[in-house]
């Protein structure tokens, strides 16, 4: 009785000493590399005309910087992004009819 009251305590203090172990170990984080933006922006850019996507600009601006379009993606150790802004369609003319006689 007194070898189960042992292995009983040793469970109950090993328990909490391994999930303190856990939480102090650092998790394991999936491997990031610092991608340069001219190799993303040309990624970005076969996916978008793959897409077959028409009449956009992919631009490079510091990570801070505030600028009018939709983020993509982050580059160069996240220090920089990549906006998507979709250009304005050109105002269509209208044919010009031939002068009548």
């Amino acid at each position: 009785m007194k070898v189960l009251a042992a292995i009983g305590v040793l469970l109950f203090v090993s328990v909490p000493a391994h999930a303190q172990a856990q939480a102090q170990a650092p998790a394991a984080a999936p491997a990031q590399t610092a991608k340069p933006c001219e190799e993303l922006k040309d990624e970005i850019t076969k996916k978008l005309d793959a897409k077959g996507v028409k009449g956009y600009s992919l631009d490079i601006v510091a990570k801070d910087k505030d600028a009018e379009g939709k983020t993509v993606g982050t580059c160069d150790g996240g220090t920089k992004k990549i906006i998507y802004t979709k250009a304005s369609a050109p105002a269509e003319t209208p044919a010009k009819e031939p002068p009548k006689p």
